[in-house]
C-alpha cells in the first residue's frame, strides 16, 4: 500500500514538474507571437518588397502603353551642307505660250540650287483610328500582367509566411528541447551528489561516480549545443523578418489551440479555399485570359490600319524655287494585302496557346487538390503521433522520478536510474521531433490551402 502511494506521489510530482517546465520561458527580449512575426515579415522582408516593386513596375508599363491611344507627335529635323549644287532647267515655253506675252519662259532658263547650309523641319501628328481596338486589347493584356504580378506577390508572401512559421516552430521546438536538457542536467547533478555520498560511505564504486559525472558533462554539452542552435535559429528568423539579426526575443506556444483547430478542419472546405486562394491557380487562369486577348488582338491585324494625320514641313535656306512651308491634313492607310499566309499561321499558333493555357489551368487545379489532400493526411498523422509521444514522455518522466527516489532509499542500482534517464532522454527527443513535425505539417497544410497568415 505504501509503495502504491509512493508511486502515485512521484507521478504527480513529475506531472507538476513537467507543467512548470513548459511554462518557464527564457528571460530577456520581447515575447514574439507568431502573428506578430508574420506581420513584421510581410512588411519588412526584402524579397516581399521586391515583389511589390514588380507590381509598381507593371503599373508603370500599363500607364506607358495607355498613351498609345492618344495622338503621336513627331518632329524630324535635318541640317545639311550641300557638297555640290544641282541645276534645274526650264525650257522655252514649257509653261505655255500666251497671246500678248509669248512663251513662258521666253528662253531656256537654268536655276541653280544654293550651296549654303540648309535645314528641313518636318512635324507630324498621327491619331490612330482602327488600331484603337488592337491597342485596347493589348492594354487589357498589360493590365493582366499587373494582376499576375499581384498573384506572384501573394505566392511570395505565402512562401514567406511558410518560412516564418517553420523558423518560428523550429525555435519553439529547440527551446523545448533545451528545457528538457536542462532538466536532465539537474537530475544528473543530483545523482552526482547522491552517488558521491555513497562513494564516501563505500556504498557505491568510484567508477559509478565517474559514469555519472560523464553523463553530467554530456548533458551540459547538449544544453550548450541546443542553446547555440537556438541562437542560430533566432538569427535566421530575424533575417526573414527583415530586422537586425541580433534582436533578442522569445516565442509562445499554442499547441492545444492548433490541435483543436486541426480537429475542426473540414477537408472539402479546405479544397474549395485552396482553389480560390492559391496564387498558382489564379495565375494560370489569368494567363488563359491573356491568351484569349492575344488571339483577339491578332485578328485585328487582318483589317487595314487607318490613321488621321496632320503634316507640316518647313525649309530653311533652300532655293526660292522650293516652297518654305507646306501643311496638310489627311488619312493614312497601311494594309499588308498579301502576307503568304503568315497571319493565318500566327492565329493558329494563338489557338494552340489557348489550348495549352486551358490544360495548364486544369493541371494546376489537380496538383493543388492533390497537395491539399496529402498535406491534410500528413497533418492528421502528426497530430496523432504527438499524442503518443506526449504520453510516452510523461510515463518516462514518472519512471525517472520513481527510480531516483528508490535510489536514494538504496532500493535500486545506479544503472537502473541511468537506464530510466536514458529512456526519458529518448522520449524527450521523440516528443520534440513529433512536435516539430506537427508544426511543420500544419504550416505546410496552411500554405497548401493558400492561407496568408
Amino acid at each position: 500500500m505504501n509503495r502504491t502511494l509512493l508511486l502515485i506521489l512521484v507521478i504527480i510530482v513529475g506531472a507538476i514538474s513537467e507543467v512548470m517546465c513548459q511554462e518557464v520561458r527564457p528571460a530577456g527580449g520581447e515575447v514574439l507571437t507568431l502573428n506578430q512575426a508574420i506581420d513584421i515579415a510581410l512588411k519588412n522582408n526584402r524579397e516581399a518588397k521586391n515583389a511589390r516593386l514588380d507590381i509598381e513596375k507593371s503599373n508603370d508599363k500599363v500607364d506607358a502603353f495607355r498613351t498609345r491611344r492618344l495622338p503621336a507627335f513627331k518632329i524630324t529635323s535635318t541640317i545639311s551642307q550641300p557638297l555640290s549644287s544641282f541645276d534645274t532647267t526650264f525650257e522655252k515655253g514649257v509653261f505655255g505660250t500666251y497671246p500678248g506675252i509669248g512663251p513662258v519662259p521666253n528662253e531656256d532658263t537654268v536655276i541653280k540650287s544654293s550651296t549654303n547650309t540648309s535645314g528641313l523641319l518636318l512635324a507630324q501628328v498621327t491619331q490612330p483610328i482602327t488600331q484603337l481596338r488592337r491597342i485596347n486589347l493589348q492594354l487589357k493584356q498589360k493590365e493582366l500582367d499587373v494582376a499576375i504580378s499581384e498573384t506572384q506577390l501573394r505566392a511570395t508572401e505565402q512562401a514567406l509566411v511558410n518560412d516564418v512559421k517553420r523558423a518560428y516552430y523550429a525555435v519553439l521546438q529547440t527551446e523545448g528541447a533545451a528545457r528538457a536538457a536542462e532538466e536532465s542536467v539537474k537530475l544528473y547533478r543530483e545523482l552526482d551528489r547522491v552517488t558521491g555520498e555513497y562513494v564516501m560511505q563505500q556504498a557505491a564504486l568510484k567508477t559509478d561516480l565517474m559514469d555519472v559525472q560523464t553523463r553530467v558533462a554530456k548533458a551540459e554539452y547538449e544544453v550548450l549545443a541546443l542553446n547555440n542552435t537556438l541562437s542560430s535559429q533566432k538569427e535566421q528568423l530575424n533575417n526573414l523578418l527583415g530586422r537586425d539579426v541580433n534582436t533578442d526575443f522569445s516565442v509562445t506556444d499554442g499547441l492545444e489551440t492548433a490541435q483543436a483547430a486541426m480537429r475542426e478542419t473540414d477537408l472539402n472546405a479546405a479544397r474549395k479555399r485552396a482553389l480560390d486562394q492559391r496564387p498558382e491557380v489564379r495565375e494560370a487562369r489569368l494567363r488563359l485570359q491573356q491568351a484569349n486577348l492575344d488571339k483577339r488582338a491578332k485578328k485585328t491585324e487582318f483589317i487595314p490600319d487607318v490613321s488621321l494625320t496632320f503634316t507640316h514641313a518647313n525649309t530653311f535656306n533652300y532655293s526660292n524655287f522650293v516652297p518654305h512651308s507646306v501643311s496638310g491634313v489627311g488619312v493614312q492607310v497601311e494594309w499588308e494585302v498579301f502576307d503568304w499566309g503568315r497571319k493565318k499561321n500566327e492565329l493558329a499558333e494563338k489557338n494552340r496557346t489557348i489550348a495549352q493555357a486551358d490544360n495548364t489551368v486544369s493541371e494546376t487545379e489537380s496538383q493543388v487538390l492533390m497537395e491539399v489532400n496529402a498535406k491534410f493526411r500528413a497533418l492528421q498523422e502528426n497530430c496523432q503521433l504527438i499524442r503518443i509521444a506526449k504520453l510516452a514522455q510523461t510515463t518516462a518522466r514518472a519512471n525517472v522520478q520513481l527510480a531516483a527516489y528508490k535510489y536514494r532509499l538504496d532500493a535500486v542500482l545506479l544503472k537502473d536510474v541511468l537506464q530510466a534517464q536514458t529512456s526519458l532522454a529518448n522520449a524527450d527527443y521523440d516528443y520534440q521531433k513529433a512536435l516539430l513535425s506537427f508544426w511543420t505539417a500544419k504550416a505546410d497544410f496552411e500554405k497548401a490551402i493558400g492561407e496568408e497568415k
